[in-house]
């Protein structure tokens, strides 16, 4: 059995968790010593009882393990341990670390540099507005956006680096085989296809569930450099990845809201409480460590869109041309155009970023100024 085999075997297990399991292989110094150690070396760790060190002991008896591995194999995955090119190298500082994650696209050495966006499900025009447009900016220049694909600001921050053509990693709080929000197993799939990818450290078949989703949650805290807080209010899952990625040592940064506005009083709390308060992505990229030479020039996030000049796509020229003065529904430009959905979608958001396209409350858009 291979050292992969080993440690999906061990991540099958149930009832251990990934901090018990990492103290174990620290103790038999890897993946298969754990699997082939008997009950009373087992016990002799901190925190493995007898029923834990039986579970262990008769592993094969508790996992499957082939069938996993052709579930695998058959939907197109591949599974990214450490030592991997591609395994983010801060996850080697965390006492929490996953043991592995289940990919579905490629994840990259350069994804290592990354930026998480969190915020509330329910959100507003201005919040997805925020997301999209920094998720945008950032992933010109070269940062990976690493966010959870679930509804709301998460989905915007996908769609700003699509938009962008950067990088994107979506963590799930379910397997992939079960993927949550089903309606957005369309963007997963624009995120799979050479834009990124989408991973989960849960078996294939695992359901969402309550604590599914706190365990994704640090993933993303661990994964960044830094941690932008969009829109949330005072109790979200977004204030505990913001919570975990203080704890971890990254940095975390805020967009303020109106203090009317009880969908922002997360994020307002966060800025009171020491989180760095950001209006535009420039502020975010003066706090991050510099990118590699390789990567894209920040200029995009310092200059005025009147200061470069206008170079548009037949894409954009063609979906510009819809645009006017009066109000046009998504789905209007879609059968207008001519052209899917996912283009016209990250399409309308570039022009947005140059200025030449207004998007309004309820997926409306008008030509811009």
């Amino acid at each position: 059995m291979t050292l992969q085999e080993s440690l999906l075997a061990l991540n099958l297990l149930p009832g251990l968790g990934p901090v018990r399991i990492r103290r174990l292989i620290d103790h038999f110094g890897d993946a298969e010593g754990v699997l082939r150690a008997r009950k009373g070396q087992l016990t002799a760790v901190s925190g493995i009882g007898p029923e834990s060190a039986g579970i262990i002991q008769s592993w094969e008896d508790h996992v499957d393990l082939q069938g996993e591995l052709s579930a695998i194999r058959s939907r197109g995955l591949s599974l990214l341990t450490p030592g991997h090119p591609g395994w983010p190298p801060a996850f080697d500082h965390l006492p929490d670390s996953p043991l592995l994650l289940y990919v579905w696209g490629e994840v990259q050495e350069r994804d290592s540099k990354a930026l998480g966006i969190v915020g509330s499900r329910r959100t507003t025009h201005y919040g997805r507005t925020c997301a999209r447009k920094f998720s945008f900016q950032l992933a010109h220049v070269g940062f990976t956006i690493v966010s959870g694909l679930a509804r709301g600001i998460d989905t915007a921050a996908h769609e700003g680096a699509l938009a962008a053509e950067g990088r994107t990693i979506a963590v799930l709080g379910s397997g992939l085989g079960q993927l949550y929000p089903p309606e957005n197993m369309a963007l997963a799939e624009r995120i799979a296809e050479g834009h990124g990818a989408v991973v989960s450290e849960f078996p294939i078949n695992t359901a969402p569930s309550q604590h599914t989703f706190p365990q994704r949650n640090r993933i993303v805290a661990g994964w960044c450099e830094g941690l932008l807080v969009v829109e949330c209010p005072s109790r979200s899952g977004a204030l505990i990845t913001a919570n975990m990625a203080g704890e971890y040592g990254k940095h975390v940064f805020a967009i303020p809201g109106g203090i009317d506005r009880p969908g922002s009083e997360g994020c307002n709390e966060l800025i009171r409480a020491g989180a760095i308060l950001v209006t535009r992505g420039s502020q975010i990229l003066d706090e991050l460590s510099p990118l590699p030479p390789e990567s894209r020039t920040s200029a995009a996030l310092h200059e005025s869109p009147d200061d470069r000049e206008v170079t548009l796509s037949g894409e954009e020229s063609r979906i510009l041309a819809h645009l006017s003065g009066e109000e046009l529904s998504m789905d209007q430009i879609i059968e207008e155009s001519g052209l899917p959905a996912s283009t016209v979608a990250s399409t309308l958001l570039r022009l947005e970023m140059r200025n030449l396209a207004r998007q309004l409350p309820g997926s409306y858009f008008v030509k811009g100024s």
